[in-house]
Parts: C-alpha cells; sequence; structure tokens
C-alpha cells in the first residue's frame, strides 16, 4: 500500500527488519551466547526473543539467567550478577557484529528521504546504541538520521519519551516498525504506525495487522 507521508515532521524508524535485515542474525547471536547452557536453554531463550522483538539484549539476557536457565539448565544456574551477564553481552555482540556490518539496507532510502527532505528522522531502536550508531556510521547510513540513532539500554517507551520532551519528536509523527512492542511504543508516544512486513519475524504479523488496523508495507521502497 501507499502512505502519504507529506504531512509528517517526524518519522522514527526501528533498526533490525526495518533499516537493516538483521532480525536472523541478531536471533542467531542469541543461540549462540546461549549455546553453553545447553540446546534447550539455547532454544528457549531464541523463542524468547522472537516472540518480544524490539526488546533490548539486556532485558532479554536477565529474563534468560532468572527464568530460563533455572527451568532448562538448574545445574548451570550462576549467580545473577555483572560477570554472568557480561560474558552473555560480549559473546553476544562479538557475534552480532558481523553480520550487522554485511546484512542487507532496505531499497529506497534515497528516494524517501528525498520524499520527506522536511522531516525529521530517528532511529529508536532495541539494539545497543553504541553499537548501532558504529555500524551505521561505518556503512554510511548515518547522515540520513538527523534527529539521532538511540537505543538500548534505555527502553523504546523512555527514548520516544525523553526525545518529545526535549523537543526532537514534535508535530505529526509517523513510527516504522515490524514488532507489536513498535506497535505499542507508538501508540503510547502518540505516533501514527506502519508495520514494515518484509523482515519481520512475527509470524502471525497478517491477523495482527488486520485486527488492529494497521498500514502495512512490505519494504520502505513501498512508501
Amino acid at each position: 500500500m501507499s502512505v502519504d507521508l507529506s504531512g509528517y515532521h517526524t518519522i522514527v524508524f526501528d533498526c533490525d527488519g526495518v533499516i537493516l535485515d538483521s532480525n536472523r542474525v541478531k536471533t542467531e547471536s542469541f543461540r549462540t551466547a546461549a549455546m553453553p547452557y545447553g540446546e534447550a536453554a539455547a532454544a528457549a531463550l531464541v523463542k524468547h526473543h522472537v516472540s518480544n522483538g524490539g526488546v533490548s539484549r539486556y532485558v532479554k539476557f536477565a529474563y534468560f539467567l532468572e527464568t530460563i536457565v533455572p527451568k532448562h539448565a538448574p545445574d548451570l544456574i550462576p549467580e545473577l550478577n555483572a560477570p554472568a551477564l557480561e560474558a552473555l553481552l560480549s559473546t553476544y555482540a562479538q557475534s552480532v557484529r558481523t553480520g550487522l556490518m554485511t546484512c542487507a539496507v532496505t531499497e529506497g532510502l534515497d528516494e524517501l528521504r528525498a520524499a520527506t527532505a522536511e522531516s525529521r528522522w530517528l532511529i529508536v531502536s532495541g539494539g545497543d546504541q553504541v553499537e548501532l550508531r558504529e555500524i551505521f556510521a561505518a556503512r554510511g547510513l548515518i547522515s540520513y538520521f538527523d534527529g539521532g540513532i538511540m537505543g538500548s539500554p534505555d527502553t523504546k517507551d523512555i527514548i520516544l519519551r525523553r526525545e518529545t520532551e526535549r523537543g526532537n519528536i514534535k508535530g505529526r509523527g509517523l513510527f516504522l516498525g515490524d514488532s507489536r512492542y513498535d506497535h505499542q511504543a507508538a501508540t503510547r508516544a502518540g505516533l501514527d504506525f506502519v508495520f514494515v512486513s518484509g523482515w519481520t519475524e512475527l509470524s502471525e504479523w497478517p491477523e495482527f495487522v488486520k485486527n488492529n488496523n494497521i498500514w502495512t508495507v512490505s519494504n520502505l521502497a513501498d512508501l
């Protein structure tokens, strides 16, 4: 479908599955990081990750240590402390970086930027903020987003509220995302929402967008 973007002062983009074809990269990186706790624990983390798209790695790995490991690998229960969590985060970050540097970038960014030249663009992602800024700079994408590139450890709700209070998000706003959480966060922030389906890991997305009367496009080029 075609969406009229002419009236939007601010456009907010999720990263994974919207700008970058990186959902599968991150899914496999969660599996890799969790494998020292066994295949069952790793599979449970992957399932939790896919069911909670858009939520930061910090929250997911804390849930893994608090809930999944005691159930699936009770003999390997670590203390929920910085070393245990930091080891998981470090392994994940090392695994995911290569994939983020090589995965596909959505088509149509130049045309969409030209068509919305008066709009402010922001990235609001569940990905690590420092990592995102490094990747976007290395891949020549950072200049598109004059409103900045924001990510975890702050949640999307916190980021959207903060940037609205600062006046960085102003006027009529639109959020482009590919998860339930994206839609929830956009709604709470008073932003219109378009679901980007082409790279989503939400298998039941057709039912989700239909039940919630959400605009949908396959990718940004469709806009």
